[in-house]
C-alpha cells in the first residue's frame, strides 16, 4: 500500500512538472530489441502523413528482388492479457495485422516460403515499452505496447489515449543485412477513462494505416 501510494505520487509530481506536446514517434528507450540495430534510423512522413522512424540501406534497389518471404508478425514480447486488455483482443490485433501486412505486402512482391536468390525476408512485431513519462502522458508498465497515456490526474481530462507500437525490417536473403527498417508508434481512439476495457476496435485505424503506407512505400521518395 504505501510503495503504492509513493508510486502515484511521483505518476502525478512527473506529469505535473512536464511540459509540451507528446513525441509522436517511438523515444529509444521505448524500443523493444526486436530489432538488432536501431542505428541510423530517422524521422519521415508516411504516404499516409503519419511520423514515423524509417532507415533505408542508401544502396537497396527494390527491382533488383521478385520476392518476399513473410515471417508472421509476432508480439515482443509476449503479452500477458489484463482487465483492460483481454486475450481476445490481442487475438484479433494480431490476426487482424498480419492479414492487412499481408495482403499490401503481397501487392509490391510475390510472397514465397522458401528464399531465393532475388529474395527479401519480412520480420514484425507488436512490440514492448517501459515506463514512460513524456510531455503529459504516463505510460504504464504493461508487457506490450498496446499502451493507455492518461492524462486524467494533471489536467482534468477523463479520456485516455492509446498508442500500438510497431518494429519491422526487410532483409536482403543472399546477405542476410536489413536493407529497411521500420519502428513506427500509432495513436489510437481515446478510451473514455481508464476503466474502459481497449477493444480491437480502439487500435484497428493504426493497423490500416501501416497496411496503406505499406503498400504504397516509394523508397526514393521516401514514402
Amino acid at each position: 500500500m504505501r510503495t503504492q501510494t509513493f508510486f502515484k505520487v511521483a505518476v502525478l509530481s512527473g506529469l505535473l512538472a512536464m511540459t509540451g506536446c507528446a513525441s509522436k514517434v517511438a523515444a529509444p528507450d521505448q524500443y523493444s530489441g526486436f530489432l538488432k540495430d536501431y542505428s541510423g534510423l530517422k524521422e519521415t512522413t508516411s504516404a499516409t502523413g503519419k511520423p514515423t522512424l524509417r532507415w533505408v540501406d542508401p544502396s537497396y534497389d527494390p527491382a533488383k528482388y521478385d520476392s518476399i518471404v513473410w515471417n508472421p508478425v509476432t508480439y515482443y514480447p509476449v503479452p500477458k492479457p489484463s482487465t483492460q486488455i483481454g486475450q481476445r483482443t490481442l487475438d484479433e490485433l494480431k490476426t487482424y495485422t498480419n492479414d492487412k501486412l499481408k495482403a499490401s505486402v503481397s501487392q509490391r512482391k510475390k510472397i514465397v516460403t522458401t528464399p531465393g536468390p532475388h529474395s527479401l525476408i519480412f520480420r514484425g512485431a507488436i512490440t514492448g515499452v517501459s515506463s514512460k513519462n513524456e510531455g503529459l502522458q504516463f505510460y504504464e508498465v504493461v508487457p506490450v505496447a498496446l499502451v493507455v497515456a492518461g492524462t486524467q490526474m494533471a489536467t482534468g481530462h477523463r479520456t485516455m489515449d492509446t498508442h500500438l507500437f510497431f518494429e519491422g525490417e526487410l532483409i536482403d536473403a543472399a546477405t542476410g543485412k536489413p536493407v529497411v527498417k521500420v519502428v513506427r508508434k500509432g495513436e489510437g481512439k481515446e478510451l473514455n477513462n481508464e476503466n474502459s476495457p481497449m477493444t480491437f476496435a480502439t487500435l484497428k485505424q493504426v493497423v490500416d494505416d501501416m497496411a496503406t503506407d505499406a503498400a504504397m512505400f516509394d523508397v526514393k521518395g521516401q514514402k
